[in-house]
């Protein structure tokens, strides 16, 4: 009889939990598994949108053939990886400075941690609209100021092929910023204050404390930044859009703005779809790689 109680009272459980679970998952199956799988098997087909789902025709490896000899998917993947190696160092070094000049403030910690904060969390559309009329080539305020300053020829910007990408890292630097800030800041505060106490009384100077203490002790943070910042970053596509729709040329395409326009311009969904399964292996290869290294420079 216990036992039958104990059974009938585990389904009821095992029931209750499930139901709890039932809507997170039903909504994972449907916006990331089927969509996942759908684009594997498009990726394997020929298809222009405009033709319908009978105009869908497998067809192999064709379009991974075709990727290897497209100098635009070539690009756009050296233009994602230099974005990469540009903007995620700066945001992981600002950050953790700027969490540490943060932490150290007595008044006005809240006011700071705002101000680094609202680029974060306003539109995209609208900070890359407001950045857009900044770098203006002609009239745009930095020109301006430049040109006051006796330069005769400044920079074109977002219009020279040679300075749009870079412009557009700084605008990604300049917006996520705060982000990377707050996340460093609930890091340090988790750190034991014994810890700096004892350096303290060793005789370390704050240079030793950041380099030995604080470094090392918010490795984990580090880690989950990179980790993230790594994804986002080859996630970029909002303010390419706005700026420069990916040139002038093609010097500031990236992936995910190739797989669009592939997909929705030129109406190639199954060359899309190969795009973005190339984009989803490297930015899981990239993770792999990072998981495999944390161990040597991690302290949990």
């Amino acid at each position: 009889m216990h036992a039958g109680f104990k059974n009938k009272r585990v389904r009821r459980d095992t029931i209750a939990g499930c139901l709890f679970i039932a809507p997170s998952f039903l909504g994972f199956v449907l916006f990331s598994f089927l969509p996942l799988v759908l684009t594997i098997v498009l990726s394997f087909s020929q298809w222009e949108l405009v033709t319908g789902l009978k105009g869908i025709q497998f067809a192999g490896l064709e379009n991974y053939k075709e990727l290897i000899g497209d100098p635009v998917f070539k690009e756009s993947l050296k233009n994602n990886i230099l974005f990469a190696v540009w903007a995620l160092p700066a945001l992981m070094i600002l950050g953790l400075l700027g969490a540490i000049l943060i932490d150290d403030f007595t008044f006005g910690k809240k006011l700071f941690k705002t101000i680094y904060f609202l680029p974060y969390i306003s539109s995209a559309v609208a900070v890359a609209t407001v950045w857009r009329v900044v770098f203006q080539p002609s009239y745009g305020p930095i020109n301006s100021f430049l040109f006051s300053m006796g330069m005769e020829n400044p920079p074109k910007w977002l219009a020279d092929p040679n300075w749009a990408l870079f412009t557009i890292t700084l605008m990604f630097i300049w917006q996520n910023i705060g982000y990377y800030i707050l996340v460093y800041i609930t890091g340090l505060q988790a750190i034991p204050q014994d810890i700096y106490e004892a350096a303290d009384i060793d005789g370390a100077t704050k240079w030793q404390k950041v380099r030995y203490l604080t470094v090392p002790l918010v490795s984990p943070t580090t880690f989950f930044l990179f980790v993230t910042g790594m994804i986002s970053t080859f996630k970029i596509f909002d303010a390419i859009q706005i700026l420069t729709q990916g040139g002038p040329g093609t010097s500031s395409s990236v992936l995910v703005h190739y797989l669009y326009k592939a997909s929705f311009e030129y109406y190639k969904i199954g060359y899309g779809s190969a795009i973005s399964i190339v984009l989803f292996l490297v930015v899981v290869l990239i993770t792999i790689i990072q998981w495999g290294g944390q161990k040597k420079w991690v302290n949990y």
